[in-house]
């Protein structure tokens, strides 16, 4: 068996990319599929041949030869018909074994074209013009037929062309009519074009085979690569997931100390009257402030990175996010004597509360931070179909060269005026997490500034219905009195190093304090305490898979619902704000300086900070 080979690489086209030449396997492959898919066609158009010669000759040839070359075709053509049938249920049972398969088609091809022959031979010379035209014709659609599926294979082609063409140009030639050597002159050229057109199949074939080939290494190729790619993904995916898990949970590993920390340098600063330990105690409190902010950013930042952050639109009421907004920032804004103010709280609103509080408090906190004098406005209104969000702060402003970069990762405002301390705390990662919210919502975000004046921001969301379920509002509590003197507080903490720091801490000021490290000691205590404490600061993560929500469940089942209540947590991780709602109480998140601590513990109580 024979089958061509492919062009060299060296005849591809000017500018065309070369080819690798395929191997005889994948030729031998790519043969067997050709030409048993047209064989199906072929034994019918062959079939149908015998039978129009066959009509035309009935009455004019010798019926011994007419009769037996018929005979011999329908051997023939049921043989190959046969094979036809074993070749499609062996591939359908997988036991196709294309070469072999290729040897038998070849044999019936040939033998085909052999007895084609033979019927040239034997026919010819009987019948008129007609008959001649009649057997010339059809023996030539055969042949011009067969090309596309045996030009594959340059010696079978050529052996089939001569057995077609050969007998006819002789027979022709040696008629004796006075136009039959004219005719197998024409006969000839006949034979010349159907070798051209073969050869031109030939390279198709080739390069046909050759694409294929390339075409189906690409696809390995590129389905290895996208393996890779995806393998790499999940990777990168399980990667990032494992970095927010770790920066979390390192994260609320690092506040403990450096909660502690600030605690005991408080301490140290009340003990100690000397200027310059109390200069070195503000900056180490500064300090943990500072890192406080830096935690909280990074994990915001890595979050919103990592993809962790989903958009979940709702309808909210506008009220019970200031109330959230109000509860966190309100003792800051306190602690500065400034005025945190909230307008358009009646509206309703349908976008995610989770993301449009976090940007809410992103923009709040930086507002307090860079306001010295005046306040902060929160405030929703009507504007057209929507609802017009901002936050207005009479600040240090923004200059007009910086704000289209005030948005982008780790810039800080530089303004004209000297910058305090406090101004220069975090790693400018506030606005960059407001604008990536704001994105992953569609939410368009705006400012206008004026350095000296203030700065205001703006986003628009859709308006809203009133949820039908309205969450009970926070009660506020009257003045307790003017100082922490012979204020009781109860501290649950079960990290010793923070405990022992806020009773070191909360004694100083002058407060009785009752320590405990789990619930169970807090709940042996408030059987037998004669009366309810002032204030009740708590940790969220206690021993024995319990919370400080737990605690707190325990202290005012004892004394009342009204106990006032601070969680100093770590934890960033969990839904703090919605239990706060539901359990009135602040939350602050470690670590925390003594000055926002005893700024929250003077808004809880009502008292003036001494």
């Amino acid at each position: 068996m024979t089958v061509l080979t492919a062009r060299p690489a060296t005849e591809a086209g000017p500018g065309s990319r070369a080819l690798p030449a395929p191997s005889n396997e994948a030729l031998t492959v790519d043969t067997e599929r050709l030409v048993y898919r047209q064989t199906g066609a072929g034994l019918i158009g062959h079939f149908l041949g015998m039978v129009v010669v066959a009509l035309v000759y009935w009455k004019v040839a010798p019926p011994w030869a007419l009769r037996g070359w018929i005979v011999a075709f329908l051997l023939l053509w049921s043989t190959r018909f046969i094979t036809l049938l074993a070749h499609d249920r062996a591939v359908m049972q997988g036991r196709d074994d294309p070469a072999r398969w290729l040897e038998r088609w070849n044999a019936g091809a040939l033998a085909g074209a052999m007895l084609w022959s033979i019927g040239a031979m034997l026919l010819y010379d009987h019948g008129g013009w007609f008959q001649r035209t009649t057997l010339m014709l059809t023996i030539y659609s055969f042949a011009i037929g067969a090309v596309p599926y045996m030009a594959s294979q340059p010696r079978l082609f050529l052996s089939c062309m001569g057995l077609y063409f050969v007998p006819m140009i002789v027979r022709t030639a040696l008629h004796g009519g006075p136009d039959d050597v004219h005719l197998a002159g024409v006969w000839c050229l006949m034979a010349l074009c159907t070798l051209v057109v073969g050869r031109g199949f030939h390279n198709v074939f080739g390069d046909m085979v050759s694409l294929r080939l390339h075409s189906e290494d690409l696809a390995r190729r590129l389905k290895g690569e996208m393996a890779l790619a995806e393998a790499a993904q999940r990777q990168a995916e399980t990667a990032n997931r494992a970095k927010t898990q770790f920066f979390a949970a390192a994260s609320h590993d690092l506040r403990q100390p450096l909660h502690a920390m600030g605690l005991f340098a408080e301490a140290l600063r009340q003990r100690c009257k000397d200027d310059d330990v109390a200069h070195l105690v503000n900056s180490i409190n500064s300090s943990v402030d500072a890192l406080e902010g830096l935690f909280s950013e990074l994990l915001d930042i890595t979050k919103i990175d990592t993809g962790a952050v989903e958009i979940e639109p709702e309808h909210f009421s506008m009220r019970d996010l200031f109330a959230r907004i109000r509860l966190h920032f309100e003792p800051t804004a306190f602690e500065k004597g400034l005025m945190l103010s909230f307008r358009g709280e009646q509206h309703h609103a349908y976008a995610d509360p989770v993301i449009i509080e976090r940007v809410l408090r992103n923009l709040v906190s930086n507002a307090i931070r860079y306001t010295e004098d005046g306040g902060v406005l929160v405030s929703c209104r009507r504007r057209g179909g929507q609802l017009c969000l901002q936050v207005w702060d009479t600040g240090i402003g923004i200059a007009e060269k910086e704000q289209a970069r005030i948005f982008d990762e780790f810039y800080q405002t530089q303004s004209g005026r000297p910058l305090e301390p406090h101004h220069r705390k975090g790693l400018g990662l506030g606005l960059a997490i407001v604008k990536r919210l704001t994105d992953l919502m569609h939410t368009p975000l705006t400012l206008r500034s004026r350095v000296g004046h203030g700065t205001v921001f703006t986003m628009m969301i859709p308006v809203g219905r009133a949820p039908r379920l309205q969450p009970a509002s926070v009660p506020s509590r009257p003045s307790l009195g003017l100082t922490l003197d012979k204020r009781h507080v109860v501290v649950v903490e079960d990290e010793q190093a923070v405990l022992d720091g806020l009773q070191v801490l909360l004694k100083g000021w002058g407060a009785t304090v009752s320590a405990f490290d789990s619930v169970d000691a807090v709940r042996a205590w408030a059987e037998h305490a004669p009366s309810a404490p002032d204030l009740v600061i708590v940790d969220y993560r206690l021993p024995e898979q319990q919370t400080g929500i737990d605690a707190i469940k325990t202290l005012r089942a004892r004394f009342g619902k009204d106990l006032p209540v601070i969680m100093v947590t770590g934890s960033t991780m969990t839904g703090h704000e919605e239990e706060a709602r539901q359990h009135h109480f602040h939350v602050l998140i470690k670590p925390v300086v003594p000055t926002k601590l005893r700024a929250m513990i003077a808004f809880k109580l009502g008292v003036r900070q001494g």
